[in-house]
């Protein structure tokens, strides 16, 4: 698959044309275990084949984390109220 001019990868993504991949589907197949692959058609990319283990990581983490929710402690104890201390003079 790799042969010189045969497809394109980089990166562990490989791009073929959709001829290509309709010729050679058991080693489009094969690639996908290195990265998604990439089918063109006239040119542009049309479709993205993914192994199911990368779709299922992109399935459960359908969006990243705000900063907020990133800080977040899920755990019981860490949820508590705090109360400053008016007292104290922040601008020393």
């Amino acid at each position: 698959m790799n042969a010189p001019g045969k497809f394109h990868s980089a990166e562990a993504v490989t791009t073929m044309t959709s001829l290509q991949f309709n010729e050679h589907l058991g080693e489009a197949k094969l690639a996908t275990g290195n990265g998604p692959v990439i089918v063109t058609e006239d040119g542009n990319p049309a479709y993205v084949m993914l192994s199911n283990a990368d779709y299922q990581r992109l399935k459960n983490n359908q969006r990243p984390l705000t900063a907020l929710e990133s800080l977040q402690d899920p755990r019981p104890e860490a949820d508590f109220a705090y109360e400053f201390d008016e007292s104290f003079d922040h601008k020393q």
